[in-house]
């Protein structure tokens, strides 16, 4: 015996369709497939009988009457379902500041990272005091840095030593080392800083 199969078509009429007749003027068909009344409307629908739905849908147009940037920025904005987004770890202005020692932590598992994290930032006020001490400008206390520099220093000493530096850290000197990569790089950065330094100063002495 052969089972009826109750599976729903695809060009079955809507079981969910009112008893109702076409929506398109002049038209007294049954009313079995629905489509939205507009973008800001999907939820609300035309109720048409096969042949018109499918007239309705051959002319529908989502984007029609915005600009291009509109478009731009709905499929952007599509990307995250329309829902609002941050950078990663920028947070909202509204969100709290997240603390590390509201955490229950009874086995003290972040306690390592915690510690690490203070000795950082104990480092980072001995050097902004000791820079402050020797008179170094704030813009160019970090480049020094990296470079390993002291102040007071010539353009020169910063050129003998971003080439020392660069030379070291090259990637074609450390292939596949990802951290001399990433000193090199901060070597060029610092070594830029400087040379807008020393080349304003002497643009001032001139």
């Amino acid at each position: 015996m052969q089972r009826k199969s109750t599976r729903h078509r695809a060009f079955d009429p809507d079981p969910d369709a009112p008893e109702q007749v076409c929506d398109h003027p002049g038209c007294n068909e049954p009313a079995g497939y629905r489509a939205p009344r507009g973008r800001d409307a999907l939820r609300s629908y035309f109720w048409f009988c096969l042949e018109h739905v499918r007239e309705y849908n051959s002319r529908w147009d989502f984007y029609r009457g915005m600009t291009p940037g509109q478009i731009e920025a709905h499929l952007r904005a599509d990307v995250s379902w329309q829902r609002p987004s941050w950078k990663l770890g920028t947070g909202t202005a509204n969100k709290a500041e997240f603390n590390e020692d509201d955490v229950i932590d009874p086995l003290d598992i972040l306690g390592a990272t915690r510690h690490s994290r203070a000795e950082r930032a104990k480092d980072a006020a001995r050097q902004r005091a000791s820079a402050q001490a020797a008179g170094i400008p704030e813009p160019l206390r970090q480049p020094l840095a990296t470079l390993d520099l002291t102040w007071p220093v010539s353009f020169d000493d910063v050129k003998s030593r971003y080439r020392a530096l660069a030379r070291q850290h090259h990637p074609d000197a450390n292939i596949g080392d990802e951290k001399s990569e990433e000193r090199f790089k901060a070597i060029g950065s610092a070594y830029a800083a400087l040379k807008v330094h020393f080349t304003r100063q002497d643009d001032f002495v001139s």
